[in-house]
């Protein structure tokens, strides 16, 4: 599609804008939570803007400068008290409104993924070639979090309520460092309950648990020489990387069907006459238990010094960050479906839909996929299962120490795949911000059910001491190692 015709795409989505998004069940509300719902809705309009401002920055973990920026200005001219650059870490923030107990935290992202962008175009038309997209649709997922927080705290002001909200601005949730670091920092410690939300193809609470994950670089030096002219004094880093790949690989057979190990080489030399001296390989271990990570770990380590002594290089290991899965809770589970029942699930427009059902016509063409739905409307059943999702996240830390509970909202064409051109496409169109409002009234009002209903609080104490028996959190990162500075 030229750019033209994405433009016509764009407005015709933007003829879906007027009116309310969803239908909230008023009486299912408390009077603080109508309040919260009624300043959502004032306030859609910002909100929409803060969304396509992130979008359009598109900034990658660690980064996200401009979208951390313009968050924590809004959250100061709104009255919040700010702290930012926390765990060493200058697209952090912490705001916070209130005081004294309960305290409750609503988490916010807006790191983009390399090489996604794209315009709010059904296909493949990228803003800038080779620049990062909000493909995980984090513009939406930071922009509800705030308008959540605005929500609850003037929901506070009006009904004097006691306690305390926070807005947790997390960097680079994808590549699983900013929540780690923070947790480490001791930013969540005093936390009595923590909701997060996340942009998706469908309307559920998120119940299921993740897999833990170690991010972990190996970096190999070895000799340079002439790789024709004298190869006998020259030893090979990118052999090294490639010795351990080929022993990875075989280690594959025999470990746990929930594991996943993947990896690139960031580093394999810079051309083909020169023995490489240097040469780097990044890998993420995975698996549904953190016990099996370790295990795994330590076993992708013996591969490596294995593959360096092989070559006659040496090997230098680096985590750049080790997550936990996540701890799920019952109760927080059942407040949120409740909420998410009440608010009710965004509705689309024909014209939305005709988006989606061209956006998704690029999947029909190269893979054969079918779709019975253009964007999902309804609200999928709550339900506990023991299988994890596929996924990793950095929320998993903050729930092995905090009750923890989240939710999806459609934001996306319907069976849509994760990380992909298409979701960067929705998440900037009408279809995404109608989402994301939806999300901030849910935070909203379950921030406040947690702030007025102490049995609903102790209930999901009571869960979370029951799911940490015997459980202990360890973490492979090095005591005292700073969160870093950059992560490409």
């Amino acid at each position: 599609m030229n750019k033209a015709l994405g433009c016509l795409w764009l407005g015709l989505m933007l003829l879906g804008t007027e009116g309310s998004s969803t239908q909230a069940d008023d009486s299912a509300l408390r009077p603080s939570q109508q309040a919260a719902v009624e300043t959502i809705v004032r306030h859609e309009s910002q909100l929409k803007v803060i969304n396509k401002a992130i979008w359009e920055f598109a900034e990658v973990g660690l980064e996200e400068r401009r979208s951390s920026a313009l968050l924590v200005e809004k959250l100061n001219a709104s009255g919040f008290e700010v702290q930012t650059g926390l765990a060493n870490m200058p697209t952090s923030f912490v705001a916070s409104y209130g005081s004294g107990k309960p305290i409750i935290g609503i988490l916010a992202e807006y790191d983009a993924l390399p090489n996604l962008s794209q315009q709010v175009a059904a296909d493949r038309v990228a803003v800038t070639d080779g620049a990062p997209g909000h493909g995980c649709g984090h513009s939406g997922l930071g922009t509800a979090a705030f308008g959540a927080a605005i929500a609850v705290k003037a929901a506070m002001e009006k009904y004097k309520l006691p306690g305390t909200i926070r807005l947790y601005g997390t960097p680079a949730e994808e590549t699983l460092i900013g929540k780690v670091y923070m947790q480490l920092d001791g930013q969540f410690k005093d936390l009595d309950a923590c909701l997060h939300w996340h942009p998706a193809s469908v309307n559920n609470v998120w119940v299921m648990s993740s897999k833990a994950a170690v991010s972990v670089k190996f970096s190999f030096a070895g000799t340079a020489a002439h790789a024709s002219g004298s190869p006998s004094s020259g030893r090979s880093a990118l052999d090294a990387v490639e010795l351990m790949n080929v022993g990875v690989n075989f280690m594959r057979e025999h470990i746990k069907e929930d594991a996943r190990i993947h990896y690139v080489i960031t580093d394999g030399g810079g051309a083909p006459n020169v023995v490489p001296a240097k040469a780097e390989s990044w890998y993420y271990v995975r698996a549904n238990d953190h016990r099996d990570v370790e295990k795994y770990f330590e076993w992708v380590c013996d591969i490596a010094e294995g593959a360096a002594k092989m070559t006659r290089t040496k090997v230098k290991i680096h985590i750049d960050t080790d997550c936990h899965e996540i701890i799920g809770n019952r109760p927080l589970a059942e407040m949120l479906h409740r909420n998410l029942t009440a608010i009710g699930a965004p509705k689309f427009t024909d014209d939305e839909k005709m988006f989606a059902r061209k956006v998704q016509q690029s999947l029909i063409d190269e893979f054969g996929s079918k779709f019975s739905l253009a964007i999902d409307e309804s609200i999928q059943p709550l339900s506990f299962v023991d299988e994890p999702n596929k996924g990793s996240t950095d929320v998993g830390d903050i729930s092995w120490f905090v009750p923890t509970c989240g939710l999806r909202v459609a934001c996306f064409a319907a069976d849509s795949p994760g990380h992909s051109w298409q979701n960067v496409a929705c998440i900037g169109s009408t279809i995404g911000e109608k989402g994301t409002i939806t999300a901030a009234k849910v935070l909203a009002v379950s921030a406040l059910d947690l702030l007025e209903k102490p049995d609903v609080l102790n209930a999901a104490r009571e869960d979370f001491t029951k799911r940490m028996d015997q459980r202990k959190y360890t973490s492979l990162i090095p005591k005292g190692q700073k969160a870093p500075t950059k992560i490409r």
